[in-house]
Parts: C-alpha cells; sequence; structure tokens
C-alpha cells in the first residue's frame, strides 16, 4: 500500500506491506517537514503549506517507491488522507493519489487521518481489539474507545482547544519559537513548575472532556503581570504550564481508563497514545503511571510515527482493505471528497464519495 499524507505542513509518503502471515513492515517512510517556511510566522500558514505540498510530493512518492524497492504494478492499492485537514493541503494529496490510483489502474482508498492515529498502534504493536486511544495533536484532543476497524467511540474531548495548539500558543506568547510543543518541554526542563499556581481546568467536574482555553489565558496574565520575564522567568512558566497539563491529562486519563473497564471487563486494559504531543515525555511518564496504577498497559508508537505521517495512512488502507476484501466486497473511492472537517466517530462506517463498501466481488 502506497500511503500519502498532506494535512497539515508535512508532505509524507511511505509503502506498508502486510505479509500473508501477518507480518506487517514498514518498507519507506518519507517525510518533508516545512517548519522552515513556516517558522517567520510563528505558525503554520495554509496557502504556504499547500503550495509546499504542490512543490515536494512528487519527488517524495517517487522517492518512497525507490526506497521501497516497488513500482505502481506491485501496489495493491494507494491510499491518501481525504481529511480532516488544511483543505488546501488535503486536496494536493488527495488528487495526487486518485491520479496514481487511475493511471496504475489501482484502488484508491480515502483515509480519515484520525483513524490513521487511532490504527498506528496495531502497525507498530499488533494490538487487538479493543483499546484506549488519547489523540492529543496540534488540532485534536480527545479520548476514543477503537473497537474495530470504523468502529470508534468518542468518550470525551476538547471544548475549545486542542492541547497541541496550547503548546504552541505558550510557546508563540514567550517568543520561543515554531514548533511549539518541543520548544515548551525544553524550557520546562530547567524551570520550576510549582512557582505559578495556573489552573486545572475541568479537574473539580466529573466525566473526560477538556479545555485549555481559560488555561492559556491565565498563562498570558501571568505572563504579562511579569513582565518583562527573565530567562528563568520564561523557564518557570513553561515548567508551569506542562505541569498544569500533565496533571489534566493524568486525571482525565485515569478516568477513561476506568470507563474502560466498566465497558470491557474481559479485554485487557491498554491506553494507546498517538498525536504530536504523545512525544512530551512528561505527559508521557505520568501516562505510564496512572495505566500502571490501573493494572493497564500504555502503548506509545515511536515518536517519528505520533507525529503526521504517511505510514500509518498506508497502514489503514491497509486495514480497510482486507475488511473489504474479507466481507467479499470491492472497495474504491475515487469519488471520495477533501474534507476540511471529519469526525472520526460520527461517521465511521459511513460511505464516502462512491462507497466504502462496494460491489460484491
Amino acid at each position: 500500500m502506497l500511503g500519502i499524507e498532506t494535512s497539515c505542513d508535512e508532505t509524507a509518503a511511505a509503502v506498508v506491506r502486510l505479509a500473508p502471515d501477518g507480518g506487517r513492515e514498514i518498507l519507506s517512510d518519507v517525510i518533508r517537514s516545512q517548519t522552515g517556511e513556516h517558522e517567520a510566522f510563528g505558525g503554520v500558514v495554509p496557502e504556504i503549506a499547500a503550495r509546499a505540498h504542490i512543490r515536494i510530493l512528487d519527488g517524495l512518492v517517487r522517492a518512497a517507491l525507490k526506497d521501497a524497492g516497488v513500482g505502481f504494478d506491485d501496489l495493491d492499492a494507494v491510499a491518501a488522507t481525504a481529511g480532516p485537514g488544511l483543505i488546501g493541503g488535503v486536496i494536493v494529496g488527495l488528487t495526487t493519489a486518485k491520479a496514481i490510483a487511475l493511471a496504475a489502474g489501482k484502488p484508491l482508498i480515502a483515509i480519515n487521518h484520525l483513524e490513521g492515529h487511532a490504527l498506528t498502534a496495531r502497525l507498530t504493536d499488533g494490538l487487538p481489539f479493543p483499546y484506549l486511544l488519547l489523540l492529543v495533536s496540534g488540532g485534536h484532543t480527545q479520548f476514543l474507545l477503537v473497537e474495530g476497524v470504523g468502529r470508534y467511540r468518542r468518550l470525551g474531548s476538547t471544548i475549545d482547544d486542542a492541547l497541541g495548539e496550547a503548546f504552541d500558543k505558550t510557546a508563540k506568547l514567550l517568543q520561543l519559537g515554531f514548533p511549539g510543543g518541543p520548544a515548551v518541554e525544553r524550557a520546562a526542563r530547567s524551570g520550576d513548575p510549582s512557582r505559578f499556581p495556573l489552573p486545572r481546568p475541568m479537574l473539580d467536574r466529573p466525566g473526560i472532556d477538556f479545555s485549555f482555553a481559560g488555561l492559556k489565558t491565565a498563562l498570558r496574565t501571568t505572563a504579562e503581570a511579569n513582565a518583562p520575564l527573565s530567562p528563568t522567568d520564561v523557564a518557570d512558566l513553561c515548567a508551569s504550564f506542562q505541569q498544569a497539563v500533565t496533571d489534566v491529562v493524568g486525571e482525565k486519563s485515569r478516568r477513561a481508563l476506568a470507563l474502560f473497564a466498566e465497558s470491557h471487563p474481559n479485554a485487557e486494559p491498554v491506553l494507546v497514545i498517538a498525536g504530536g504531543v504523545a512525544a512530551n515525555a512528561a505527559i508521557r511518564t505520568r501516562l505510564e503511571g496512572e495505566a500502571a496504577k490501573a493494572g493497564a498497559r500504555l502503548v506509545a508508537p515511536p515518536g517519528r510515527l505520533c507525529t503526521d505521517n504517511a505510514a500509518m495512512i498506508a497502514w489503514a488502507g491497509i486495514e480497510r482493505l482486507a475488511q473489504a476484501h474479507a466481507a467479499g466486497e470491492v472497495l474504491d473511492e475515487r469519488d471520495a471528497p477533501a474534507r476540511p472537517r471529519w469526525p472520526l466517530d460520527a461517521e465511521a462506517a459511513a460511505v464516502i464519495g462512491s462507497g466504502r463498501k462496494g460491489a460484491k466481488a
């Protein structure tokens, strides 16, 4: 399966293989980050991102095929992100994939970007269903119950800002550069997490929804009250912010694991963390502790596969194609539209474009 990912500011192409014995192998995984193009703006500029995808993608596809040692004739299908994401970038990747599929006479599988994240642990760890997923990225923060391919239930999510966005806005406020998540984490290492008493939003309410808008406001107010900021002030603000986030994510994960145990008492309790924020060491350490206390296992794919990549898109395509073949159905979505928004749980098994489930083979 050739996978293509262009939903934000990474241009990526990969080839993944599922062997007859069930073995999974990433034959190639090529990613070109656009950090340099967006750094001066302190965030991703959609128009610049889309133009960069156009300029880069053809060469990345060629490189992925060459690294994998395969040609178009060797592929069973082509998979591409069809949403959610920055619509200009999504259109570039999906249109390219459709052209390849048409020229090579291969099926096109339109993948929900979030489904790629949701199924990555099955690529890396062979994880069986069901499991609990915490997806934390620049655009999404939510708990999902992953019960099968196309079977996802959202248990809780942010009611305002995504966690990755909160990290990016914190970095921009403190002039730490872009991307913000790694910059805040680096600064926090030398900071005092107890110096600034920032709020822990939503911890006083039941449930596992998140909110980060108030935390961002509190951080800005605190920074303004202590201006001009010294390097020590900046480090302490980052450490205090990261500690507040870690406390919230840890407690919400404890509650989510309890819900998972209630809904699937006979399943092995597993918490999977995915998305760019999953690379944060402090958050991972806290989640390991919460999982251990709940008698659960934490599965965190390698950092390269937590951030946006095409290997997860190719793998999701393999999962979809295998499911269709098992049902004796033909899967080809060359008419699938590009979507800026596409909730994973709302239309997990719904028809898009010409349909996920086609005629009987």
